[in-house]
């Protein structure tokens, strides 16, 4: 290693990726403007922002978890120009309110808010 090489970390750093729960807010923010699936999700998040990564096994563990607590709706749908139908998210109406904190929590992580506890 050398002196430059710190530079160039900090100058150009490699991305990070989410964990579990800054997935979930993660996934919440972005259902509430609209319906989505898994591979737009990765590819909406390293487009708006650059910084950050997404897993397959991350994100689809996080649908799963919402899923499972009945916050998001999933079903199948055949979308125009695409081969297969996609399993699209929705939110679940019960849980909208929720589902705007928790996407509260991811504005505030990136745009570097504090969060009160």
């Amino acid at each position: 290693m050398k002196l430059e090489d710190i530079y160039q970390f900090f100058e150009n750093p490699p991305p990070t990726y989410l964990c579990q729960e800054l997935a979930i807010c993660y996934i919440l923010y972005v259902l509430l403007q609209g319906e989505s699936y898994g591979t737009e999700l990765i590819q909406q998040l390293e487009t708006e922002h650059p910084t950050y990564r997404l897993s397959d096994t991350v994100l689809y563990s996080a649908i799963k978890f919402l899923e499972d607590n009945r916050a998001i709706n999933g079903y199948w749908k055949k979308l125009e120009g695409r081969g297969r139908p996609r399993r699209m998210y929705q939110v679940s109406p019960e849980w909208q309110v929720q589902a705007q904190d928790l996407a509260q929590l991811w504005q505030n992580y990136i745009g570097g808010g504090q969060i009160n506890k």
